[in-house]
């Protein structure tokens, strides 16, 4: 039975993982771009100077860019468990190399909505192992919702979000 329901979560989380990526996926390819504007100066188009033709492989190469910086892989493990509130516990949360961005991870719990826990910037290739909580709970069993938010490390401008399921454990 037990294993019954950790499947269930595992099915769930991989299908909000995949929901999440086609969220982000729809978002970055539908959006319009500014589109630039050819203009020739004088009456009669001179001939051809220093310009070249774009090859393929530089095409090929642009567009493997934008496609590699609108993917977003996220990873948290779907359960926390901290021995109390008011110590480090385990909390699993990673943002992989392949990434483009950083990002910043907010739980809260499902049932008040309070917000229990913010990591800051997580680099690509960076990682939460252990963490605090920010707010005390009593022991229990804590459904929450993990939000990362997707940020441009230049701009510091917000790319986008995904959400994950998670549950708190608090054994005392």
């Amino acid at each position: 039975m037990d294993e019954t329901k950790k499947k269930k979560k595992r099915a769930l989380l991989l299908l909000l993982l995949l929901l999440a990526f086609g969220g982000i996926g729809t978002f970055f390819f539908t959006r319009e771009e500014a589109k630039p504007v050819s203009m020739i100066s004088g009456d009669i188009l001179p001939e051809g100077k220093d310009a070249n033709k774009i090859s393929d492989a530089e095409i090929k190469n642009l567009a493997q860019e934008k496609v590699d910086r609108s993917k977003f892989n996220m990873i948290i493990a779907p359960e926390a468990t901290f021995d109390s509130a008011d110590k480090p516990g385990e909390l699993m949360i990673q943002n992989p190399n392949q990434n483009a961005y950083p990002v910043n991870v907010e739980i809260t719990r499902n049932d008040t909505g309070e917000l229990i826990y913010t990591s800051g910037a997580i680099k690509p290739g960076f990682e939460v192992k252990e963490a605090k909580l920010e707010k005390q709970l009593s022991k229990g069993d804590y459904p929450a919702t993990a939000k990362f938010s997707l940020y441009d490390d230049k701009t510091k401008e917000k790319k986008g979000e995904v959400a994950a399921k998670i549950m708190i454990h608090i054994k005392r």
